[in-house]
């Protein structure tokens, strides 16, 4: 009986060990996302009023999800799902033998996504300074937006139908990360914020202050898109599909990362 205890104790904790390492990924992942206790939200504090860049969300017509949901390659852009809920077509039903392609166009039909890192210090944006050399006592230093700062993001690569792209890939890196992102944001001139850092009697210190972004990279599928057209039925038909790696820089709007040091 003992012998049985043991052997057991020992297949246990094997599993665990096996378990272990894959809960401790997870939970890395998941904190990758958190914000980090040195990045503040100034979106009250910012004296320049950032506008959401909220996507607008397409919803497909009951007739477009029907053609929808009879394709194997998915159709994300809202662009190209707005026009299909436009495309009033609807074969005669005594059209018997009746055949016909409409031409669409060549579009990028959806956005995969890899990965979604953040850099918490993407782009200097401010620096406040405070000499104490000369001084007796500890002395208090604030962050104070010196200019006005205009942080841009961007693709990082060339590629066709470029908006279109932009607009699937703000959508799932907003999904992935819910942070609020937007491809510019404006940190205004003198935005403040309370939090204090002491400096001690001769010392020098520097505030340092970033913008941070989203690195998103993922895959586009294009494809010819046509309506095709059968007698009374009608259906959408890729042709010519493609894919092409894609990668994206996408500020964080109205949050700030500090770092602070004294010599």
């Amino acid at each position: 009986m003992k012998i049985n205890r043991i052997v057991a104790v020992v297949i246990v904790a094997f599993l665990l060990s096996l378990i272990s390492p894959s809960a401790g990924l997870a939970e890395t992942e998941s904190e990758n996302n958190e914000i980090p206790s040195h990045v503040l939200n100034i979106s009250k504090e910012n004296t320049y009023p950032n506008s959401t860049e909220d996507q607008e969300v397409i919803e497909p017509s009951e007739l477009t999800q029907e053609l929808l949901d009879e394709m194997e390659i998915a159709i994300e852009n809202p662009d190209l799902i707005k026009m299909l809920n436009e495309t009033s077509i609807n074969p005669s039903p005594i059209s018997i033998g009746y055949r016909g392609m409409i031409y669409l166009g060549r579009w990028a039909l959806n956005y995969s996504s890899e990965e979604s890192n953040i850099n918490w210090e993407y782009q200097p944006i401010n620096l406040n300074e405070l000499n104490n050399i000369g001084g007796d006592n500890t002395q208090n230093m604030n962050y104070i937006q010196q200019e006005q700062k205009e942080v841009k993001g961007a693709l990082t690569n060339k590629i066709t139908n470029p908006d279109d792209i932009r607009k699937m890939m703000l959508l799932k890196a907003k999904e992935k990360t819910n942070l609020p992102l937007s491809y510019s944001t404006i940190i205004g001139k003198n935005t403040k914020k309370d939090n204090s850092y002491g400096v001690p009697a001769k010392k020098h210190a520097t505030l340092q202050a970033y913008a941070p972004a989203v690195n998103e990279k993922g895959q586009v599928t294009f494809g010819e898109v046509y309506v095709k057209l059968k007698g009374s039925k009608k259906s959408i038909e890729i042709k010519n599909v493609t894919k092409q790696g894609i990668g994206a820089w996408i500020p964080v709007q109205d949050h700030i990362s500090f770092s602070y040091q004294v010599k």
